[in-house]
């Protein structure tokens, strides 16, 4: 019974046009951002969606869905039907991280998802307000010793990559800096260029444009040619910071192979594009084209990455 039922959801699976190759007609895709609009992750999804379109043949529509750094939107997808017309923005915080840092998660990364595709890898900055009055990073944190708890720095929110990498700042250079939780990395920046808070950590593509931020360095191991002035974590002594915020597509588990390879497939050519990946390289993204296998075994050693980084860091949800 149970095999026969399966049988004839697979055929129906299989037979959805907007998962056909050559289809002219199709239901619509969701693709949910488990992030507010604004941000890279939102972006990413934007840019990605209209590549897609036209090479299955279905519109592609992105989906806001926040809160909890992520969680809230990864669960929706996780518990959707593995027909492929739902698919989810997958990233660091809440496929790398979040599982790591908060005390309780609704899905397992690993069994409760089919990871299809990396999309790009984004760098991070630490940001202040460009008419502050730190010039470098070892000035920032000169003054955080000097007054513990004085200074705060927003995120992404509780769980995100942002959070995570400000507490292994906090732990490598002996400071105390209050968390602020924002729910994305765009209300953060405002609040630091408006002077609510004194600055953030968050992806290159949210604040390296924005001429009233500052930026006291990078999370990679060396400068960035599109940023020649602003220095590395890992020449200012701090490697264990340095880190990338990838960001990928996945969907429910069950999703049926011939299905992902298609959505894979899609992905891929997308990020062929001359439009598409020469934007990636302008939001300081490589652009990849990691198999699924690739991508799912890029996931499993982020997890436990990030595992290890929060145990020995000590890092908690606020």
């Amino acid at each position: 019974m149970k095999t026969t039922k399966r049988r004839a959801i697979l055929a129906a699976i299989l037979a959805t046009p907007a998962l056909a190759a050559g289809a002219q007609t199709a239901r619509p895709i969701r693709f949910i951002v488990p992030f507010p609009p604004g941000g890279t992750a939102d972006l990413l999804a934007r840019l990605v969606a209209r590549e897609m379109e036209s090479r299955l043949g279905a519109p592609v529509v992105v989906e806001n869905r926040a809160g909890a750094g992520g969680v809230v939107g990864s669960d929706s997808v996780a518990k959707s039907a593995p027909d492929g017309t739902t698919i989810l923005l997958s990233n660091i915080a809440s496929q790398g991280i979040a599982p790591a840092i908060l005390p309780s998660m609704p899905y397992d990364v690993l069994r409760d998802f089919t990871h299809i595709g990396l999309l790009a890898a984004v760098p991070s900055a630490i940001a202040v307000s460009a008419t502050g009055p730190w010039q470098t990073l070892p000035a920032l944190i000169a003054a955080a010793r000097d007054k513990p708890g004085s200074i705060r720095f927003g995120s992404n929110g509780n769980g995100t990559s942002s959070h995570a990498k400000l507490e292994i700042l906090k732990r490598l250079a002996g400071v105390d800096i209050t968390h602020v939780p924002y729910r994305g990395a765009a209300p953060a920046a405002t609040d630091v260029i408006a002077g609510n808070i004194d600055g953030l950590i968050a992806a290159i593509s949210d604040v390296g444009r924005n001429e009233r931020l500052r930026l006291l360095a990078m999370t990679t191991p060396e400068r960035l040619p599109r940023w020649p002035d602003v220095p590395s974590v890992a020449e200012l002594g701090l490697g264990q910071l340095v880190a990338a915020n990838w960001f990928g597509i996945s969907g429910p588990a069950g999703i049926p192979a011939p299905v992902a390879d298609r959505l894979n497939a899609a992905l891929v050519e997308s990020l062929a594009t001359p439009a598409l990946s020469e934007r990636l390289v302008e939001l300081g993204a490589a652009p990849n084209r990691l198999d699924r296998p690739g991508f799912t075994a890029l996931v499993a050693a982020d997890m436990a990455r990030w595992a290890q980084i929060v145990r020995e860091a000590g890092i908690k949800a606020d």
